[in-house]
């Protein structure tokens, strides 16, 4: 069976992407800060994530996994935001907010009602439209003196932006810069997953830009896709597509359409040397091999949620040599073999 071929619009290398806990353990947080423990493991075993997990630092969570765990999470506290800010977002107040765009005569003039809805439901922090001769974005900006910095919550709103804006004009939005008011964490390449821009941390402000001329298109949506942006919410803008900033994901497409290319075939199809690319990537503090291990074990914890995949048929589609290979390399990316991996969610299905 050739894995790489089965149900290639579901094992898109969007979909097969992952992120580490580390990168929502402020969301977990705050969503035990707001219900009861009873109530945030039905909320992770509707998500298919198993609690024991959450324990394990090198454990990684699937966008089918985040996105089903934002819907749980949000139904189950009556909160839209979930515990992130210091007032309730109360259900319902996306759809106002999608109402609120959805008819602006350009995005410029979404963004800023988008800004003004927000203002009305924050109280720890302000949105505030920022607009210049080349620059279009929002900003997150304190109500008050040392107030307290969710980085899943900045990060989170800041998405939600980037896939507002995605959504009125009808295709992922193009991102100058994402900046993020709290230091370079150690899961910072996760951001290259959810963000297709340059990260910048320790920044005075979180705030995501855009190019000005992007604030001139006029939104065309109707009533009909925005039930289905809101029905399906945070699926289609939680994880980034557009791999024109992010060099990581430019190697990890070319890899996840044939996991034996060279650094010489990918570094061509780049138009660039082995040689720039090893640079390139080493300034990011990345390597070739560490991509094309990222994708393996993002595609091996993708497969091995399919109960008709056998372990052997997955360690030859990812290029091992052999399953014991592929079992040594899944126990030091996950810190558990892909028996006990595959054991304890089938244990939640």
């Amino acid at each position: 069976m050739d894995l790489m071929a089965v149900d290639s619009a579901d094992a898109a290398d969007v979909s097969a992407a992952t992120v580490s806990l580390d990168l929502v353990q402020d969301w977990l947080s705050s969503l035990r800060a707001v219900c009861a423990e009873s109530v945030l493991d039905h909320c992770l075993r509707q998500a298919g994530i198993v609690k024991d997990f959450l324990d394990r630092p090198v454990s990684r969570l699937t966008r089918d996994q985040l996105v089903r765990l934002y819907q749980e999470g949000a139904r189950a506290t009556g909160d839209e935001m979930m515990g992130l800010w210091s007032r309730p977002i109360r259900s319902g107040s996306l759809k106002y907010i999608v109402r609120a765009v959805r008819d602006a005569p350009a995005i410029d003039v979404a963004l800023y009602r988008f800004t003004q809805f927000w203002n009305l439901l924050l109280d720890d922090y302000s949105l505030s439209l920022v607009q210049s001769g080349q620059t279009l974005g929002v900003m997150l900006v304190p109500r008050r003196e040392r107030a307290a910095v969710n980085r899943f919550g900045h990060a989170l709103m800041l998405k939600l932006t980037h896939g507002i804006v995605s959504w009125l004009v009808g295709r992922e939005a193009p991102v100058q810069e994402v900046a993020l008011a709290f230091g370079r964490p150690p899961f910072a390449a996760d951001y290259s997953i959810l963000f297709p821009a340059p990260m910048q941390f320790d920044a005075r402000r979180s705030q995501i830009l855009f190019r000005a001329e992007l604030g001139a298109i006029r939104p065309e949506r109707s009533q009909a896709d925005a039930r289905l942006f809101l029905e399906r919410a945070p699926r289609d803008w939680i994880f980034t597509s557009y791999r024109e900033h992010a060099l990581r994901l430019k190697v990890r497409e070319l890899l996840h359409a044939d996991l034996g290319r060279t650094l010489e075939e990918v570094s061509g199809k780049l138009h660039m040397s082995p040689r720039t690319l090893i640079r390139r990537l080493g300034g990011e503090g990345l390597s070739f091999q560490g991509i094309k291990d990222e994708l393996r074990r993002d595609l091996a914890i993708f497969y091995l949620a399919r109960r008709e995949v056998s372990l052997a048929e997955i360690a030859y589609a990812l290029k091992f040599s052999s399953p014991a290979t592929f079992h040594r390399a899944f126990r030091h990316w996950t810190g558990m073999t892909p028996g006990v991996y595959r054991a304890a969610q089938r244990e939640l299905g």
